[in-house]
């Protein structure tokens, strides 16, 4: 026990002068830790991303502040690459204690009904399934799964950017200003940030070491498509140093933005091979990525968001096509 208590305590890494990764547990399988980044500013920090919310989670980012000789209190400035419950769920508590202002980009509502409405949202994400085809002995097992936990958001609370993130908006520290870039895809609110004279970028969960994609499918029409316009936006950018919202710092963010592309090319080829046998609804195919025995596991969920972000990134295309009246929603090759 005391072994597992270490290995989800807060940890902090100094990775250049002024610069501090925070290493948060986060409470998902798959996905242990987050990271925020404390980059020294005047007589304090910004801090860019926050960790989870949830309770003892502002305590677990003090302690690894203090690693690093800060406390909350030397926060001068929260800055969020976008409003995924890990990366803005303490974003309230913080600039209340602290202070200070939260700088996102405007885009960042879509996580309001998580927030405010826990019970709603998990309705809509099963009405969502329900139209995928998932079975409903499987929607039942997830609600009943989600009953003791449902107001678990990960939020502390909604707290409106002061400022927002736009291009042109620059994030002043003692490294320099840090230059913003919309990213959207992952969510719609995301951006990177980009350190331009030490060559450095705040990445979120845009680019990682271990390529992993997720699209938050339902709040804009195609986020693959904005994905891949954002691995654009972003290749130009000299950057020789990412530091991530997941796992460590890498280089060579030119290699992680070819893999992203070629994940995208092999999911989109995947669901045209799934529907080139018929049509069917999106947890069918689904079903055909993962196998059988994964589809009681959180990964189905995941999968569920990528599959239906895939066919609507392809009906955009013109290449598929729902068909009319269908419950569960059904697609085919156009």
């Amino acid at each position: 026990m005391a072994g597992a208590s270490k290995a989800n305590a807060p940890r902090t890494e100094r990775i250049l002068p002024g610069v501090w990764r925070l290493r948060l547990p986060l409470p998902w399988p798959g996905v242990p830790h987050g990271n925020a980044w404390a980059i020294a500013a005047g007589d304090g920090i910004v801090l860019f991303d926050t960790g989870i919310g949830g309770k003892g989670k502002l305590r677990q980012l003090d302690l690894a502040l203090a690693q690093a000789g800060f406390g909350i209190d030397d926060v001068r400035l929260v800055v969020c690459t976008h409003s995924h419950s890990d990366h803005y769920g303490l974003a309230a508590p913080i600039c209340e204690q602290a202070e200070c202002d939260l700088w996102m980009h405007p885009a960042w509502e879509h996580i309001r009904l998580l927030a405010e409405d826990p019970a709603a949202a998990l309705e809509q994400r099963l009405e969502v399934a329900r139209q995928s085809g998932v079975p409903v002995a499987s929607l039942e097992r997830y609600r009943e799964s989600r009953s003791d936990t449902v107001e678990e958001t990960g939020v502390e609370a909604i707290r409106p950017p002061d400022r927002e993130l736009l291009p042109g908006v620059e994030v002043e520290t003692d490294l320099g200003a840090w230059q913003v870039y919309e990213t959207p895809g992952h969510a719609p609110s995301h951006v990177v940030l980009h350190q331009p004279d030490r060559k450095l970028m705040i990445s979120g969960d845009h680019l990682l070491g271990r390529v992993v994609l997720f699209f938050d499918h339902g709040h804009t029409p195609d986020p693959v498509g904005e994905y891949l316009h954002s691995l654009d936006v972003v290749e130009p950018l000299d950057v020789e140093l990412v530091l991530p919202g997941h796992g460590r710092t890498f280089r060579d963010p030119a290699a992680k933005i070819a893999e992203g592309r070629r994940q995208v090319a092999e999911l989109l080829q995947k669901v045209r091979e799934a529907l080139s046998t018929g049509e069917k609804p999106a947890f069918e195919i689904v079903a055909e990525l993962l196998g059988d025995e994964n589809l009681d596991t959180p990964a189905s969920a995941w999968v569920l968001q990528i599959v239906l972000s895939c066919l609507a990134h392809l009906s955009i295309q013109g290449e598929v096509v729902p068909l009319e009246g269908s419950d569960p929603q059904r697609w085919r090759l156009a």
